[in-house]
Formats: structure tokens, C-alpha cells, sequence
């Protein structure tokens, strides 16, 4: 069993090696590009989940928004350049819903300030 799981780790290494070593300059930005764009994008989870624990019941932030749009675009803009049609039209939509929960809480913001 021992030489099972040794053997089986140092290959995930050898294969990981030889994904990055064949992997160029530009290849290698975008995965940090993508990569970003997943943390943002799970960041938003996060902060909902501690912003509901402090209050006691379920609420979203307006940062779970925004961690929500900078992730997707991001996570988009990797898609894009990697012609990655599932990507792509997963995010899209998504973008434009966190977009307009932006635009409506900044016109219920400003519609309390005129009262």
C-alpha cells in the first residue's frame, strides 16, 4: 500500500512538472488570470457566509456582489482567450445579473438620501 501511494504521488508531481514545463510565458499569465478570477469568484461565498453568521440569518452583502462581477469578468476574460465556450457562456449571464443587483442597490441608495 505504501509504495501504492508513493508511487502514485510522485507521478501527480512528474505530470504537474511537465504541465508547467511545457506551458509558455503567456499560457502561464492567463492560468494566473483564471485562477484569480476563481478565488474572487468563491471570495464572494465567504463573505456572504461570515456576513450571515454575524447577523444571525441569511443576508448577501453588497461586496458579495462585487467579489461576484470581478470574478466572473475575469473568469470571462479567461474564457475568452481560451475560446472556452462552456466558460463563456456560463459567466456571461452571470456578469450581467451581478451588473444590474449593482444598479438596482445604488438607485435604493440614492432614492433613501432624496427622502
Amino acid at each position: 500500500m505504501n509504495q501504492g501511494f508513493s508511487y502514485f504521488f510522485w507521478h501527480i508531481v512528474e505530470a504537474t512538472q511537465n504541465y508547467f514545463n511545457a506551458m509558455s510565458g503567456p499560457d502561464f499569465t492567463w492560468l494566473l488570470v483564471g485562477l484569480l478570477g476563481q478565488v474572487l469568484f468563491m471570495m464572494r461565498f465567504i463573505v456572504q457566509w461570515v456576513h450571515s453568521e454575524r447577523h444571525q440569518k441569511s443576508l448577501i452583502p453588497i461586496s458579495f456582489w462585487y467579489f461576484s462581477l470581478l470574478g466572473s469578468v475575469i473568469v470571462l476574460a479567461y474564457g475568452l482567450h481560451k475560446t472556452e465556450l462552456v466558460i463563456i457562456v456560463g459567466q456571461l449571464p452571470g456578469t450581467l445579473v451581478y451588473v444590474r443587483n449593482l444598479m438596482l442597490i445604488k438607485n435604493e441608495k440614492s432614492k433613501k438620501i432624496k427622502k
